[in-house]
This record gives C-alpha cells, structure tokens and sequence, in this order.
C-alpha cells in the first residue's frame, strides 16, 4: 500500500533526517580529552541576587545605601521593574563570611557552601542578555532567546550519546520553595528544539512515582506487555522501511526505554540502600518534593548513567523583602548543594561530574522597596568537579556591584567552557537546520581557560 507524504513529513524527513544523519554518522567520540562525563545544573531559578551571596564584599555600595545611584552607572542600559523610578543604591544584606584556606567570600545564611570553599569556583563575573524571566531561562538554557532550538542538555546528547539504556540521558527534577514568587518554568527550557525528540529532557515528578503511567495496568503482566511492544515496534519498522523519518526511531526506542524504566524507576526510588549518614548529610529522607530530595536524586540519577540532571528550585524572585527571602531560601539549598558536592567526593565521582549552581540573572544593587529588580550586567554562580579548578573566584564586579568589569563571562562562555570540559568543541558541535548550521554558542563563546584545573 502506497503511503502519501504530507507537508509535515516531506519537512520532517528533509529537515530532521539532515540532523538524525549527523548523529548516526558520528562515532561519538570526544573531540578533545573529556574530564567532565555529566553534568548536574543546580538549577536556582527566579534570579538570586549576587549581592546577598558571592559577591557581597561591596564597601562602597554599603556606604551610598539610600543615596541615590550615580546616572553614569545605568544611563543606557536595560531595567525591568524600575524602569522611571528613583533608584536608589541597597547595601548588602547579610556580613561576608572568608571561607576555607582559599578564603573565598560566601554570605552569612550560607555556612554549608562555605565548608566547600575550597572544592568550588565561584564565578562572580556573569553577563546574559535577557532581563524577563522566560527569555533569560531560554538564554540560559539554549544560547538565545529565541524558543524552539535546542537546550544544553541535548546538545551533550547529540554530541557524546547516552551511557545509560534504562533511564532517559536527561532528566529534569523541579521543586518549589516558601522564600520568594516561584516563577513558572516551561519544558521548552529543556526542549531538543530540531533535534530528534529522543534527546529532550525528560521531568521526573518529585513525589510519588517519578514518571506517571509507567507502571503496569492491573492484569497485564511482562509477557503480554512485551507482546504489545513487540507488535507496536513492528509496526513501527514497517512504517519506517517506507519513510524515512527520524521520529519514527524515536517512538520505537520510547517504547523500549519506558519498558525498561518499569524495572530501573523503582529501584533508582528505593532509598533503602542508602545510609543514614548519606540522608542526614542531605537533610532529607527522600521522596518529599524538596530541593534536598531532588539533590539526592540527581546524584543516583548521575551514578546510573544520566547525561544531564537539572536541579531547578523556583524560589528566588525577591522583589521584596529580599533580607528576609534569601533567609529562607537559603535553608532550602544551602546544606544540600553542599552534600551533593561532598557526596560525589566520597565516591569518586566529582573529578568526572560537573556542577554547576546558578540562576538566570542577578539583581539589581538598586532597592525596589526592601527586595531588589532583575539584573543583567553582572551577577554570580559557582561550579564544582569535572575538570574546574577549586578553590578561586574568577571575575569581579564594580564596586557598587552593577557592571561585571573583570574577567567577564557571558553565557555563550560558560557554555562552550561547559561543552569543552566534556571534550566538545563549541564550534563544530553543529546540527545543519533550514541551511544553517546552529550551535549551542550560536556565533560566540570562548573557553574560559584559568578557571579549568
């Protein structure tokens, strides 16, 4: 029987096979030497304000605070909230705290980031371009603004495959915290865009069964249920045989992997093998919806194989009563971003994991009332493991914290530096779309070579 193509497959055979070619043909080894294996993205959404956490040594901005902010320092540039308003200079909230032999400077609601001073390095010169919420994320996430292409997560896919069989090679883990407005996230932030959907992320609910329906119907055991995939995939291959469309491997291989998950889902649940030195290390006994749990998640996520772990905690937009919010929110994350990295220090697994904490984009050293606006221009995050040198603070910030001055990163380097410390070259990870070649860097990006071990 003759099977007519219609418009969609016609641009789905011509457009995505042109990527799904790529892929196959590429023997997926690295192009560098690889010192990261996974990535594991603490994820602090909503935009934690540098200034009430690594980059809070600001003398100056704390002797102008209520005096106005010098017209020189934002004339031209882009506000959000405070756009025709007075602005007016806030000092940092909370006292800096040296840390470690590296004395690196972490606030004061952060005493468990600060035992690990000397295992992180803190990035204090970050630059995006987006200053609303959902463009930063896609910024964040893909290198543009622009919805649709490509995340992060599955550019590593593409790039270096999946180690793992029975678990998706990215997996998203989401939790909601009580100290700021929880800024909604879309799945498009970790969306495969033109690549094959096989590559997406893959949101694993925090309570209960991580992934709904992948338990058995009542009266359908493993034989019948293999019968039915069996059958599904037959057919599957018939219809590929007669067109050639990337998405039809997809399916076939999610039917398979979501076979398999009905086994690895509930035993990567089972915390009956862990200690309770690990769990009280985290603060959690698992399965209860918080940023811990989802942290000791993601480090058995990792152990078994998983690419890419996004962490994100929507708790951080604090538009007001920012003293009090990162108060808050700090308790949420602070204890269990540290044991993540000390847990994968106890097993061998840090030199060959990154982490990666951070958010969106900063806040403002303006007052919007007690809390602070959305900040572009400078702000703060910190990595750990895979390759990264421990132990040092790579760029600064003016003194009233407004500009990144030093040593600037824009997200287009933290990302080709990610991408190079998994043994990738920004600039030839390319996928060929609508006759252009994209990348996660886009046209920019370098590597960010003196904070590499």
């Amino acid at each position: 029987m003759a099977l007519d193509l219609t418009r969609r497959a016609f641009l789905g055979n011509t457009f995505g096979g042109l990527a799904l070619g790529h892929l196959l043909a590429s023997d997926r080894r690295p192009m560098l030497v690889p010192k990261a294996k996974r990535i594991i993205h603490l994820y602090m959404a909503g935009g934690p304000s540098h200034l009430e956490t690594f980059d809070g040594d600001k003398p100056k901005l704390a002797a102008m605070h209520g005096q106005p902010m010098p017209a020189s320092m934002m004339k031209g540039q882009q506000i959000a909230q405070l756009q025709g308003k007075k602005l007016v200079c806030m000092a940092p909230q909370f006292p800096v705290v040296r840390h470690g032999e590296s004395g690196q400077r972490i606030t004061s609601p952060f005493p468990h980031l600060g035992s690990i001073a000397d295992r992180i390095c803190i990035v204090n010169s970050l630059r995006t371009e987006q200053i609303n919420h959902d463009p930063a994320h896609t910024f964040m996430n893909t290198g543009t603004s622009i919805s649709g292409r490509p995340s992060m997560g599955s550019w590593l896919l593409y790039g270096l495959g999946s180690e793992t069989e029975d678990l998706p090679g990215f997996v998203v883990l989401t939790s909601v915290g009580k100290g700021g407005q929880a800024q909604p996230i879309a799945a498009r932030q970790w969306h495969s865009g033109f690549l094959p959907s096989r590559l997406q992320g893959v949101k694993f609910l925090s309570t209960g069964s991580p992934v709904l329906y992948a338990d058995r119907p009542a009266g359908v055991d493993e034989v019948a249920q293999r019968e039915i995939i069996d059958t599904a995939n037959a057919l599957n291959r018939r219809l590929a045989a007669r067109i050639d469309d990337p998405e039809i491997a997809t399916r076939i291989a999610q039917y398979e992997m979501a076979f398999r998950m009905q086994t690895s889902v509930p035993e990567l649940m089972d915390l009956s093998d862990e200690p309770a030195s690990v769990l009280d290390l985290y603060g959690t006994r698992g399965g209860d919806g918080t940023f811990a749990s989802n942290c000791l998640l993601a480090r058995r996520l990792a152990e078994r194989g998983v690419r890419c772990i996004q962490v994100y905690h929507r708790a951080w937009d604090h538009h007001g009563a920012i003293k009090r919010s990162i108060d808050i929110t700090a308790r949420e994350v602070d204890r269990a971003s540290a044991a993540l990295v000390l847990d994968l220090e106890q097993r061998g697994m840090l030199e060959d994991t990154l982490v990666l904490w951070g958010g969106e984009f900063g806040r403002t050293p303006m007052a919007q009332g007690s809390g602070r606006d959305h900040h572009i221009r400078g702000f703060s995050a910190w990595l750990a493991g895979g390759g990264i040198k421990p132990g040092i603070t790579y760029g600064a910030t003016d003194e009233l914290g407004c500009s990144a001055v030093e040593d600037v990163v824009d997200v287009h380097d933290l990302h080709a530096t990610i991408l190079y410390l998994f043994g990738l070259d920004h600039e030839r990870l390319t996928a060929r779309y609508q006759g252009r070649d994209f990348r996660l860097t886009d046209v920019g990006g370098r590597v960010v070579r003196r904070i590499l071990a």
